[in-house]
Formats: C-alpha cells, sequence, structure tokens
C-alpha cells in the first residue's frame, strides 16, 4: 500500500481505540517502532545522507522523537557509519535515537527487540493496531514485531520523519511536524527535506575509494569471539548434539535404494484451514521466537534463556526448532480455531485445542496422515525452503489450495508434499470444508493430471470432487516418486544408497 494511501486510509478510520501510557496517548495507526534497516537501501550514500541531513535539520528546530517510538539504525556496510561519522550526520541521527545496532539483519527480520513495557501492556489491554515504519523490503504481518499488526516501508528519511511525529495518518503536504523553535511558526517536512545539491556535495566530499577498502580489509578478521571458534579438520562437519543452532536434519535419514510407492491416504485429517494470501512468512515465520511458543518451550528445556532465543531465521540450521516454528506467526488465521490467532488447532479426534506443532505429534502417533486446505494464493512472499520443510516434516502430505506462488508450489514438490489445486469453480468455501473431514485420496499422479478426492463429513456423508494435480514437469513428477528432490539426488548420485 503506497504511504499516501495508508494516510489517507489511516485519516477516514473512525472510532479509533486508545490508550494511555508513560509515553503518552497511544492510538490505532501509531507509529511505536521506526527502523534504518541493514537491506534494501541502507547502503545507498544519498538516501543515507538525506537521512541524517534531516535528522540534522530536524533538531536545529527543536524536534524530537514522539517519546513512544523506537528507533534504530543499522547500515547495510561498516562504511556508512565510518561516511556519517565524517559528514558530521551520525550525531544527529543518535540524538533522534537512531543509534547503530548492527550491521546484519535486525528490525527487517524481527529482530527488534521488546517495546517498553508500559507501550506493550497499553496495545495488549487496548487492543490497538499499531503500526512500524522501516526502511527494509518485507512487511509481513508479525514479522517487524509480534506486536505490530501493520508495517509499512519507507526510505530512510521518510522513517526518520515518521520517527519525529509518531503516527500514521499525517498529511506530509498539508500538516506541520510540530512547532519550530527557532522562528515560532509550524514547520513542514518540505522545510527539512535537503536539496539534489547539498546532498550530492557532502556525498562527493565523503565518500572515496580508500574509505571503503580501509573497511572491507578488516572483513574476514572478526572479533575476538570468532577468532576463537573451535573448528575440526576433515571434510565431515562433526555435528554437536548439544548444539541449538546446528543438527544433523532428518531428511534422509530412511533412504532405501529403491523409492516406495506413493501412499496412497486413508483417513486424513485437517491440520488448518487458511484464507486467501497464506505467505511463506505465516507458514515459516523469520522473526520473533516467543517464550511461551513451542520452539520458546523447547529452548528454555535445552538450557537457553529467552534472551539468547534469537529468531527462526538465525537457527534455521535446527530442525526441532524450525518444526516448532511452522505454522507459528502471532497474526495466523486458521479458519478453524477463528477468531482465535497465532499457530492454533483442533486436534479433532478430541476436540481440544493445541498448538498445531503439539497437534501434528498426537496425529504422527495416531498414523494419521494431514492435509493443509487454503484458498488463493497460497506461499506468496519470500521463497523459504522451510515454508515446505516444515509442514512436511509436520506430516503434511498435500495441499488443497485454490492457486499457488509459483516457487514455493515447486518447493513444496520437492519437500515430497503435493499441491492439488481446485478446479470447476469451486472452493473450500463452496465444498463447505469446515477442517472437520476426513479425507481419502488414492493417489493417480501425472504431469498436469486430474486427481479425485473423497471427503467424508461428521455426518458420514461422503462428497467426492475433483481437484488438478500441480505437478507442471515430468521432473517434479519424478521428485514427488521418490519422496522429494533431496532422495531423488541422492539416489541419482550413489544408486546403491540404503
Amino acid at each position: 500500500m503506497p504511504l499516501k494511501v495508508a494516510h489517507e486510509s489511516w485519516k477516514q478510520l473512525s472510532n479509533k481505540k486508545t490508550a494511555t501510557c508513560e509515553s503518552g496517548t497511544l492510538e490505532d495507526g501509531s507509529v511505536v517502532l521506526a527502523a534504518i534497516t541493514s537491506c534494501t537501501n541502507t547502503s545507498n550514500p544519498h538516501v543515507l545522507i538525506t537521512a541524517g541531513l534531516l535528522a540534522e535539520a530536524a533538531l536545529e528546530h527543536g524536534l524530537q522523537r514522539a517519546p513512544w517510538v523506537k528507533t534504530s539504525l543499522a547500515p547495510g556496510s561498516q562504511t556508512v557509519t565510518t561516511y556519517l561519522q565524517e559528514a558530521g550526520l551520525l550525531e544527529s541521527l543518535e540524538k533522534l535515537g537512531f543509534y547503530v545496532v548492527g550491521y546484519g539483519c535486525t528490525t527487517c527480520i524481527g529482530n527488534s527487540g521488546p517495546l517498553d513495557a508500559d507501550i506493550a501492556s497499553a496495545i495488549t489491554t487496548n487492543n490497538l493496531n499499531v503500526c512500524s515504519v522501516l526502511s527494509g523490503n518485507r512487511n509481513f504481518e508479525g514479522r517487524i514485531h509480534p506486536l505490530i499488526t501493520s508495517n509499512y516501508l519507507a526510505s530512510p528519511p521518510l522513517v526518520v520523519a515518521y520517527a519525529l511525529t509518531g503516527r500514521m495518518d499525517i498529511d506530509w503536504a498539508n500538516e506541520p511536524l510540530g512547532i519550530s523553535s527557532k522562528t515560532q511558526k509550524p514547520i513542514y517536512l518540505k522545510d527539512l527535506w535537503p536539496g539534489p545539491e547539498k546532498i550530492e556535495a557532502l556525498v562527493q566530499k565523503v565518500l572515496s575509494q580508500k574509505l571503503y577498502s580501509d573497511v572491507y580489509k578488516k572483513v574476514f578478521e572478526g572479533d575476538d569471539r570468532w577468532k576463537s571458534v573451535v573448528t575440526h579438520k576433515g571434510t565431515q562437519y562433526q555435528w554437536d548434539k548439544q548444539s541449538t543452532y546446528l543438527k544433523r536434519p532428518p531428511y534422509l535419514t530412511d533412504c532405501p535404494k529403491d523409492p516406495a510407492i506413493q501412499s496412497d491416504l486413508k483417513n486424513a485429517r485437517v491440520l488448518a484451514v487458511f484464507g486467501h494470501s497464506i505467505t511463506t512468512d505465516h507458514i515459516s515465520p523469520a522473526g520473533t521466537i516467543l517464550m511461551d511458543s513451542p520452539a520458546g518451550h523447547y529452548l528454555r528445556e535445552h538450557g537457553v534463556s529467552p534472551e539468547l532465543f534469537n529468531s527462526y531465521g538465525s537457527r534455521r540450521g535446527h530442525d526441532e526448532i524450525m518444526i516448532r516454528g511452522t505454522f507459528a506467526n502471532s497474526r495466523l488465521k486458521n479458519l478453524c480455531v477463528a477468531p482465535k490467532l497465532g499457530g492454533w488447532t483442533i486436534h479433532w479426534p478430541t476436540q481440544e485445542v493445541c498448538t498445531i506443532f503439539d497437534a501434528s505429534l498426537r496425529y504422527a502417533q495416531e498414523k494419521t496422515p494431514l492435509v493443509i486446505v487454503a484458498g488463493k494464493e497460497y506461499g506468496s512472499g519470500s521463497s523459504r525452503d522451510w515454508a515446505a520443510k516444515g509442514p512436511a516434516l509436520l506430516g503434511v502430505k498435500a495441499i488443497l489450495a485454490e492457486s499457488y506462488e509459483r516457487i514455493h508450489r515447486s518447493n513444496l514438490i520437492g519437500m515430497g508434499i503435493v499441491p492439488l489445486q481446485f478446479i470447476n469453480s469451486q472452493t473450500a468455501e463452496s465444498l463447505q470444508i469446515t477442517g472437520q473431514e476426513s479425507f481419502n485420496i488414492d493417489w493417480d499422479l501425472s504431469v498436469g493430471g486430474i486427481q479425485s478426492i473423497e471427503m467424508i463429513r461428521t455426518s458420514g456423508e461422503s462428497v467426492r470432487f475433483d481437484m488438478k494435480l500441480r505437478i507442471d514437469t515430468s521432473e517434479e513428477l519424478a521428485y514427488l516418486n521418490h519422496g522429494g528432490i533431496l532422495p531423488y539426488v541422492l539416489r541419482k548420485m550413489n544408486p546403491s544408497v540404503e
């Protein structure tokens, strides 16, 4: 959504919820987090210099960051810190709260850290729809911070501007940011924004080839902790069984010489029913690991304190953590448990509401295969291998959806999950699929073929319908017949594999 449209939509919102906290009055549309983040454009000297000059001008007029806005600066390169210092602009950014917090994935992947306790309490107690503004390239629900529903992408100078106002509904063209302490008159964004000549002159002054070479020649040195890492000699990695970051994955644990025939699905149960536009970030979030989540419980059981949980993205080398993080997005909407949000479902044989991970364990003990039902654009967003790996490890054998994102469909096949697409104008809604049903599928796998599905309602009624097999190439069919791309490749590399 363009920022102008966002402004208009927030402006037109009636009956905004409000809450008072130590930092001030929050309402729906308040910006509580503003981050200049490491990806996308923080290696662009022109926009970083612009952000610094805007911060400098704001301070000259006595403007300050709104007290409820958490701010951070994560440059895309250490050279950025150097040239901002040489330009005399880093201090101005710091005075507005934009301190350098790191050079890797920070707020853009959910590593923003906690909001102040009083702000977090105000949001949760009053169910506020608050916002973040960041200069990254991802704004999925729940990714930036689990308490922030609406996330907007902006250039670094606009991130600074939103930090000054602390609200999304400001009209930059017609509303002032505040009153200038110099002139005692309203000050507008256009008054703070530097001209192109000033920006270019400063860029030319502080940038040089030597600046980059001085930084890059030390890039592989690392700090003392990096230098103290113990490595093992040899061509094979030595797995540390105590590690909560790296664990030998189970994908090839049982890989017989000859592939097994694709097992038909008998009495498969529905793990979740989703609507449209379920993203890979909904399926396998990359951000914060919550303390009370299945992954959080696992880490605590293994002696990791909450402040060291890190993110799902940083622990993607550990399948036990990532399987617990599958469908654990705090904003996920599983229609089986609506209006409850998050990684919850119903274990249908007992009718108990539990986490999706716990339900999958129960179904595994019962030897029950699983399916997912969804709407349009299933798997949209970032290409993320764990959005296919996670469901496969949960026991999901097929997805029944209206349409798929192209790469995610391919990834599902790579993990041995069959993508099925509704046809004949049918949808989960038109078929009145609630999630309580069981499914029988006698596989007839072929490229672009039609697959017959039998659905058994709780009343015992049998409903048959056809779906299209979204197997688009002969290679994909071969992958599925081998149980996924990894067993396929292993058997091709080593025909005698056991």
